[in-house]
């Protein structure tokens, strides 16, 4: 799937189904919320936190419900995001060519 049948998706989806999108600023909590529970999977995978007994992460989902409101998002601010994503790849590859090559912290660390 490209990212343009994402937001393709994710817009019939919400406008059939979901019946109507939600607020930009309810979607942006939602996207907060969603953040929060990769950062939990990310803290107890990683971390120093331990998973409850019972518990069944799936970061691959949480990164997937990322996705939908981000697109969801895009589509109600009218942002094609291949064309953002090209654009922002572009501009890391003209700001950021030597940065972190040559970033003394970034060296012989492994």
């Amino acid at each position: 799937m490209t990212i343009s049948q994402l937001q393709a998706t994710v817009d019939r989806w919400i406008t059939t189904v979901g019946v109507r999108y939600f607020s930009p600023l309810t979607n942006m909590a939602i996207l907060t919320e969603e953040v929060g529970e990769v950062a939990r999977i990310m803290a107890r995978t990683h971390g120093d936190q331990s998973f409850k007994a019972g518990e069944h992460p799936d970061l691959a989902d949480e990164l997937a419900d990322i996705l939908w409101v981000v697109s969801a998002i895009a589509n109600q601010e009218g942002i094609d995001l291949t064309e953002a994503v090209v654009n922002n790849l572009h501009k890391k590859n003209v700001r950021d060519s030597d940065r972190h090559r040559l970033n003394p912290k970034l060296q012989n660390k492994q």
